[in-house]
């Protein structure tokens, strides 16, 4: 018996590097790139003289990396060993792991504690997948001889064993890494595993409506969003602003992140302080980040580009900005006030935008397929009525917003020494800007080299794809998908059916 979870990746199109302070805001996306948890046990069954035992195995398992590591995990103190592995540790799912027995064990009555060690002495089988986009492929579609295309992606085996690069100054001596494309891996990963194993042990039952409006399974949402935020700034060893982890569980939506001290007792823990109970504090915690609904409006797509130039370090760059503050606070403030409004700006009139294809909806469809096919300096020539002139102020008014956050984050990148957005990107956005049917073009989160997002009007993608395949820059598969974690019904590389429900599930 299987359980399966999936979390997507994300994009955040505003709200970089501000979104680090409370009470600044981010828009952030949730896309069809998701990460897989397999969860099941071990053993079929448990073995006579278990309950002597101190402890369980866990296997976890990664076939598009071909690792497998073997760990120990003690059902007294939680501690995890690790036993045998075929490549360097994975944190996140460690602490996955840990983090989500513990709110077994701080969560249940005494019987449920005995049925969960029943369960846990079977072991824990854990498989992960990430769907293609995480990771870059133009070298392996390059050595096809096919063209920087969606398409060619398409024509690869989904989960397709993964590329490495290697680091030419160091004369590939360094350790191999997986070249990836920005999408939030580790947070959809940790998410995922957490949400799986949380649902496995009864701690949880997570729904597999793809309908994020629908959703009735809040409370358990953020049971997975408490554990698997506080595993994924454990393993990564420092807080983050938290929008990648709260997008894998919530989907699309506006975010402000949560004041950092309440996973503090989880940094700062003694060996004597059992994990339970740090995991009890941690979920009886003040979780004051705000969530407000948020998704692109109708007849809108979301498309991202692979430049091929390298990726960027997002802590480093973070920590020039923060420089920068310190010796020039009065600037700072400034220019991340200017920035704080354009996102705003933006914010609105994205708002607007679904509000008025809501309530007029002819109006709307009309104009988005009129101006679809048109540069925007055109599109003021559509507003032949009222309703058709406030769709297009909105869209224009998105657009100037846009181009107001580009310079501020320029602004931000040349005074902090950093290319938030590089020259390279610049001329790419501008020229993707120009395009027709194209309304936003930017560099997600904290920008650098590592990828570039449109928003397009109606069927004109197509438009950016082939502009973007001239400059040699990738269009990759993924589009906007505004549901978070959800539970699955079938292995996704085989589709075999799964069952929701463990052999001894605790209930």
């Amino acid at each position: 018996m299987a359980v399966v979870a999936s979390a997507p990746g994300k994009v955040l199109i505003t709200g970089g590097y501000l979104v680090l302070e409370r009470p600044n805001a981010g828009l952030v996306l949730s896309t069809n790139a998701r990460f897989y948890a397999i969860v099941k046990p071990i053993y079929t069954e448990t073995r006579p003289d278990a309950w002597a035992w101190a402890w369980t195995d866990v296997r976890l398992t990664s076939p598009q990396l071909s690792r497998e590591a073997l760990y120990k995990l003690a059902l007294k103190n939680l501690t995890i060993q690790t036993v045998s592995s075929s490549e360097t540790r994975n944190p996140f799912v460690e602490y996955a792991v840990q983090y989500s027995v513990a709110a077994a064990y701080a969560t249940f009555d005494q019987n449920k504690k005995d049925l969960l060690h029943k369960l846990l002495l079977q072991g824990l089988d854990i498989t992960i997948l990430g769907s293609n986009d995480f990771y870059s492929y133009r070298n392996e579609i390059e050595r096809r001889g096919l063209p920087l295309t969606p398409e060619s992606l398409a024509t690869l085996p989904p989960f397709a064993s993964i590329s490495f690069n290697t680091d030419d100054a160091n004369e590939g001596n360094c350790k191999p890494e997986v070249a990836k494309t920005g999408l939030g891996s580790s947070a959809a990963m940790t998410t995922a595993v957490v949400a799986a194993l949380l649902h496995y042990l009864g701690v949880v039952k997570i729904s597999s409506s793809k309908d994020h409006q629908d959703r009735k399974d809040i409370a358990d949402l953020d049971m997975v969003h408490k554990i698997a935020q506080t595993a994924h700034c454990i393993a990564q060893g420092k807080v983050g602003s938290g929008f990648d982890v709260s997008s894998a569980v919530y989907g699309s939506h506006r975010y402000v992140r949560f004041s950092p001290e309440v996973i503090s007792s989880t940094q700062v823990a003694a060996t004597a302080v059992a994990l339970p109970e740090v995991i009890n504090d941690i979920l009886k915690g003040n979780w004051d980040h705000d969530r407000t609904q948020f998704s692109l409006p109708p007849l809108m797509t979301l498309i991202l580009g692979e430049p091929g130039t390298g990726g960027s370090s997002t802590p480093s760059m973070v920590g020039a900005v923060k420089k920068w503050q310190k010796s020039d606070p009065e600037k700072a403030l400034e220019t991340w006030r200017r920035l704080s409004e354009a996102n705003s700006s933006l914010e609105t009139q994205l708002n607007l935008l679904r509000k008025l294809a809501k309530e007029q909806w002819d109006a709307y469809k009309s104009v988005i397929d009129s101006c679809s096919i048109l540069r925007s300096d055109k599109w003021i020539d559509q507003a032949s009525e009222p309703n058709k002139e406030a769709v297009i102020k909105a869209l224009l008014g998105s657009k100037e917003a846009m181009v107001g956050i580009r310079y501020y984050m320029r602004l931000m990148g040349e005074a902090a020494g950093v290319p938030i957005e590089p020259e390279s990107q610049t001329q790419l956005l501008d020229a993707t800007m120009n395009l027709e049917g194209v309304l936003l073009a930017g560099v997600p989160g904290a920008g650098g080299f590592d990828a570039v997002f449109a928003v397009t009007l109606g069927d004109s993608n197509s438009n950016v794809t082939k502009t973007w395949s001239s400059v040699n820059v990738l269009a990759m598969l993924v589009k906007e998908d505004p549901c978070g974690v959800s539970l699955e019904t079938a292995d996704p590389r085989t589709n075999e059916i799964t069952s929701a429900v463990s052999s001894i599930r605790i209930e």
